[in-house]
């Protein structure tokens, strides 16, 4: 049957909102199952799921350009569904001046590049509800790096390539065309069988994404099909894509594939072996040259922390790699990026005066219940952070621009004390000495609290005492320092702590009473620089 009578027997293209393509027969998942009669010889009506899927079983050949125009037709649908959901709820949890979702779920930044004069951040977002589903891309721009524009939904997952997602990517400037590259996430059957894909899309001068389609259909050998976020870099006169993967031996490697063209890839060889047994899983592979340092940038799953207070499998490294003269790779020498709670799936980018600037995801895959999602929203991105490469280590700071968010200065000296902020929305600098603890967000009742260990020479972060509900209540790392220096910037329900001057980092959601503005001292005297911080325009549908 061809898929124009298919989509008749369907009920019409308004009755479907889903096409996927099990073993290269197409199937279509539609709203109302009981406009279907009649089914003719090798087609059938089947619930899948919850989903009523009606499928041809026949040998006929899949049209691929007709199975495009309908995947436009799905994304039409999806867009008008979509203009009420990028409306804002209210919460005073929402920040200020962080990136956030208008409601649903926010994950993966993707696609940060500055191209055409602009910079482009795109992020993952599940519209409906506080849950992984679906996922789309949305576009920010900005001119300035602090304040974002709402540039629309650029991405749906309304093809056969990307039905049940379109998971994080990269992008590449090409003089006046984007061109973005990402992993098309499929679900297929009973059991869920992933099915994935490596696809394209090119915005060219400034138009709209438009879907290009797979780039990469099959896997690599000896890999699971947990292989995706593709990061693609030029070197010695190809194009280079990074993908995180899992190895049929359960462990994280990195796949990379070459082109000359962007469009054709070639499999060259699976890399990290000399890591060993470093997680299950490899995600958001960044890969980047940083003082004249090459980097890599990932999220291992699986592995232990280095602090027993840490049982998240979910964390982030930044390594040191190297290229021979065949543009082969080796790892080696693993930093922690961020201490903190809520730190994941970084993305890095350079601006035109060169530096390396960090965008992540303020939360992590299995955390799914904040006090948000009484609102209907749920994460956020982090604050911008520069990279640099200073004495073989990486050190971060925030982004120096967040210095024109600044308002009025209070220099406040605290003994055993506590002073009233009457706002979240700041940024504190102190140097403290062993033994201080400084709370923040603090009422009555609650409090988040930072500890400066004297006898293991440790900074602890406890957020026992928050709103917080569910996960790790207290974070770690370890310090030399004599006395500690700390950064920290504040809106409304996170933390961002840069730690002696960006020798380490530690960001957290921390959610407490919207009356709970106090800041205290405790068993310390501290000179403290507040600054509270002007909210610049954040990227919703106006």
């Amino acid at each position: 049957m061809c898929l124009e009578d298919l989509i008749e027997l369907a009920g019409g293209v308004s009755n479907i909102y889903r096409v996927l393509l099990p073993e290269h027969h197409v199937s279509l998942a539609v709203r109302n199952p009981d406009v279907i009669q009649d089914l003719p010889a090798g087609v059938v009506l089947e619930e899948v799921l919850g989903e009523w899927h009606l499928t041809d079983l026949s040998d006929e050949t899949v049209n691929e350009e007709a199975l495009f125009r309908l995947g436009r037709a799905i994304e039409a649908q999806q867009r008008t569904q979509l203009i009420d959901l990028a409306q804002p709820v209210a919460c005073h949890y929402r920040p200020s001046w962080h990136i956030a979702p208008p409601r649903g779920l926010l994950n993966d930044p993707n696609g940060f590049i500055f191209h055409d004069g602009q910079y482009h951040l795109f992020y993952q977002w599940s519209p409906v509800g506080c849950a992984h589903t679906d996922k789309y891309w949305v576009h920010t721009l900005s001119d300035d790096l602090l304040n974002w524009h709402w540039g629309d939904v650029a991405l749906t997952p309304s093809d056969w390539f990307d039905s049940h997602g379109v998971y994080s990517g990269h992008a590449v400037s090409l003089d006046k065309e984007l061109m973005v590259f990402y992993t098309g996430n499929v679900r297929l059957g009973e059991e869920r069988f992933r099915q994935t894909m490596q696809c394209a899309a090119i915005s060219r001068a400034g138009e709209p994404l438009h879907k290009i389609g797979p780039v990469i259909r099959e896997l690599p050998p000896g890999v699971t099909e947990h292989t995706r976020d593709p990061k693609i870099i030029y070197r010695n006169g190809k194009w280079m894509m990074f993908l995180g993967t899992q190895t049929t031996a359960m462990q994280g490697r990195l796949a990379v594939y070459h082109s000359t063209d962007l469009r054709h890839w070639q499999f060259d060889n699976l890399y990290g072996h000399e890591l060993g047994d470093f997680g299950y899983m490899w995600e958001c592979p960044d890969i980047f040259n940083l003082n004249g340092q090459d980097c890599f940038v990932f999220a291992p799953q699986g592995i232990q922390s280095e602090s027993e207070l840490n049982t998240v499998p979910h964390q982030n490294r930044i390594a040191q790699v190297s290229f021979n003269a065949q543009d082969e790779i080796s790892i080696s020498k693993l930093q922690v990026l961020d201490y903190g709670f809520d730190f994941y799936a970084p993305q890095s980018m350079e601006t035109p005066d060169g530096r390396r600037v960090m965008c992540g995801w303020m939360g992590l895959p299995d955390e799914l219940k904040h006090p948000t999602c009484r609102s209907g929203w749920i994460h956020q991105l982090t604050a911008l952070r520069e990279l640099e490469f200073v004495g073989g280590k990486i050190v971060q700071h925030p982004l120096r621009e967040l210095a024109a968010l600044r308002g009025e200065l209070h220099d406040i000296c605290l003994e055993n004390d506590a002073v009233d902020l009457n706002t979240k929305t700041f940024e504190l600098l102190a140097e403290l000495e062993w033994g201080s603890r400084l709370r923040l967000f603090e009422d009555e009742q609650y409090y988040i609290e930072i500890y400066l260990d004297p006898i293991k020479h440790r900074l602890l972060l406890d957020r026992t005492h928050t709103q917080i509900e569910e996960g790790d209540t207290v974070r770690e790392v370890e310090l030399s320092s004599g006395s500690v220096a700390l950064q920290i910037l504040a809106d409304n329900s996170s933390l961002e702590i840069f730690i002696n001057h960006g020798e380490a980092v530690m960001t957290t959601r921390v959610f407490t009473p919207e009356s709970a503005t106090r800041l205290s001292v405790k068993d310390a005297t501290a000179n403290l620089q507040v600054y509270e911080l002007q909210a610049p325009v954040t990227p919703y549908r106006s």
